[in-house]
């Protein structure tokens, strides 16, 4: 990776917190409001489909569905997902405040998911890290992939060196169709086929930068 970067920009879930249990009482909470999801929903299922954009969760969860049931069931996950992420927040990873406090002395931070509006935020309140981030942008604003959001971060804060911190192939292949270096949270939920750094913990960030 470049020798000098001018910015760091993170994805959310498995890179700064594992929010699963959450989202999972989200999805069950969801289920009971409807008659014709007949799956458990377990925290397993949502680890292995967490950092996806939306319609690929849905479709992978709920394969049986149709598309007019998938989308209300959708909208109603929502709703019970992002109450339960402001109610209960998730486990950030280990020494993430410290480790950002020491990034932001050197670099301007910014978080791109693909999470719907309002998740973003209720990471930053329960985790007390709003004042370390200049921006962020997720799937749910626009409804756009993470490489789009990527890029409208760098284009929006004119970012000249910037690298993209996630966990999984998705975001891989977001930064490389923004040409920036990809540093692997190997922690997390997902794989990657190939890296400019890895990083056992989030505080390995240290070391590195």
């Amino acid at each position: 990776m470049p020798l000098v970067l001018d910015s760091l920009i993170f994805d959310l879930d498995g890179t700064l917190w594992d929010a699963t249990a959450t989202v999972t009482e989200g999805f069950r909470r969801a289920r009971r409001r409807v008659d014709y999801v007949t799956t458990d929903i377990t925290l397993d299922a949502v680890r292995a489909v967490t950092g996806q954009p939306y319609p690929v969760v849905y479709e992978r969860l709920f394969p049986y569905l149709s598309p007019g049931q998938r989308e209300e069931f959708r909208l109603i996950c929502a709703e019970e997902e992002l109450a339960s992420a402001r109610q209960q927040g998730g486990r950030p990873y280990p020494q993430l405040r410290e480790t950002l406090a020491y990034l932001a002395q050197q670099y301007r931070l910014f978080i791109v998911s693909n999470c719907q509006t309002g998740y973003i935020e209720a990471f930053l309140e329960h985790s007390g890290t709003g004042h370390f981030f200049e921006g962020h942008q997720c799937f749910g604003t626009k409804g756009l992939p993470k490489a789009d959001n990527v890029r409208e971060i760098i284009a929006r804060y004119a970012l000249q060196a910037p690298a993209y911190v996630g966990d999984t192939d998705g975001d891989y292949q977001a930064s490389r169709a923004n040409a920036v270096p990809f540093i692997f949270a190997a922690y997390g939920f997902g794989e990657a086929p190939e890296w400019d750094a890895r990083l056992g913990q989030f505080s390995d960030l240290q070391g590195m930068l």
